[in-house]
């Protein structure tokens, strides 16, 4: 069974835009721009990027898109590190 891709289910984009609600005002507003300007063209890798970026503290999360630290372990990977340069840039 084919999984649906983020992009033709709404559901799934509504559920991604919850997930990035922080508790940091900051992050907030960064995911409010990244989603503003990415979110129709986001693939199933992004999504999943995103889905790893997710699972951090709001500290870690808002010191890896302020540059204050760079994705390392698990998070060193080249779609992680393409959005974590994207999200930075918004």
């Amino acid at each position: 069974m084919n999984e649906t891709s983020h992009q033709s289910d709404p559901l799934r984009r509504a559920r991604l835009r919850w997930r990035a609600r922080r508790g940091l005002l900051e992050n907030d507003l960064i995911f409010e721009r990244f989603f503003y300007r990415y979110e129709d063209s986001l693939s199933d890798n992004d999504v999943a990027a995103l889905t790893l970026l997710f699972e951090l503290g709001d500290n870690d999360l808002l010191d890896l898109l302020l540059g204050r630290k760079e994705p390392e372990g698990d998070l060193a990977r080249r779609e992680v590190i393409r959005l974590v340069d994207t999200l930075r840039s918004v």
